[in-house]
């Protein structure tokens, strides 16, 4: 009996001096979108977050319509100078395929300063600013200047830091926002966890402030929403390519297709729900 209670005594020593908190103080760290109070993510994406390694350049190399579909459900880890870490699932993507693709940065295949991050290794960020403010953030791919725009994220850890960084970005007061707002489209994704061009051509795979992570639950076909990109209007057949992809239901997806979605239930893709 006394080497039983030695043993019991070991193991309440472990668990109170570990660094992670229990599994139901992270099961109800955040709220849903609609403000109640349920769990967000489960004690599965802790185990997940304490035994996982970083994704790897064998995950970036693939062909970048491959990619795009491969980084749903994928966690985007940002770790800010002071330690803390952001975690956010990938919940919307498009691709850009290089020369050939005419809403693309390296359209013809031309390369210049700015745009150089897509020409490198798979795993490449291409951070850019859009109307002299926000940012976006791009992966590159397999393919001559192709890479894979990352347009929404799910908050998972951080989301006081993502508000904090949302608010400081953002003119005059402002009101709290809601999880579902923190990072949905590609610039709040980037103010939310405070990417901007000092991260270009950064490594996925080797960056101390910025990584990927598997996730635990990825979707199936089944799951995903294949349509056209966002914001690409004048770029001709371009403009109609299906070159966006988004986990279906998911709330904090930017701009749901709800056609499509109607298509896709109607020829036995998804079932309607």
């Amino acid at each position: 009996m006394p080497r039983k209670r030695k043993l019991l005594a070991q193991l309440s020593a472990l668990q109170s001096n570990s660094s992670f908190p229990p599994f139901d103080a992270l099961e109800n760290r955040n709220a849903t979108p609609d403000g109640d109070s349920s769990p967000k993510s489960s004690k599965y994406f802790v185990i997940e977050k304490r035994n996982s390694s970083r994704l790897e350049a064998d995950f970036f190399n693939q062909p970048c319509i491959s990619l795009a579909k491969s980084f749903l459900g994928q966690i985007l880890v940002r770790k800010l100078p002071d330690g803390r870490e952001l975690w956010g699932r990938i919940v919307e993507t498009e691709a850009y395929l290089g020369g050939e693709d005419e809403a693309s940065h390296s359209k013809g295949g031309k390369q210049t300063q700015r745009n150089a991050a897509m020409f490198m290794k798979p795993g490449t960020l291409y951070v850019y600013q859009i109307y002299g403010i926000y940012f976006c953030v791009n992966v590159s791919s397999q393919g001559e200047g192709a890479a894979v725009l990352l347009r929404s994220l799910e908050p998972l850890q951080g989301l006081d830091a993502m508000r904090e960084l949302r608010s400081a970005s953002r003119k005059g007061p402002t009101k709290l926002l809601k999880d579902w707002q923190l990072c949905n489209g590609p610039s709040k994704l980037c103010q939310a966890l405070g990417i901007d061009k000092a991260f270009d051509q950064r490594d996925l795979t080797q960056d101390a402030a910025i990584w990927m992570v598997p996730g635990h639950d990825l979707p199936g076909e089944q799951d995903v929403v294949t349509t056209t990109r966002i914001g690409i209007g004048n770029r001709g057949e371009w403009a109609q390519k299906p070159l966006r992809f988004y986990l279906r239901g998911n709330k904090f997806v930017s701009i749901v297709d709800k056609k499509t979605e109607r298509e896709m239930a109607a020829t036995g893709h998804f079932s309607c729900s």
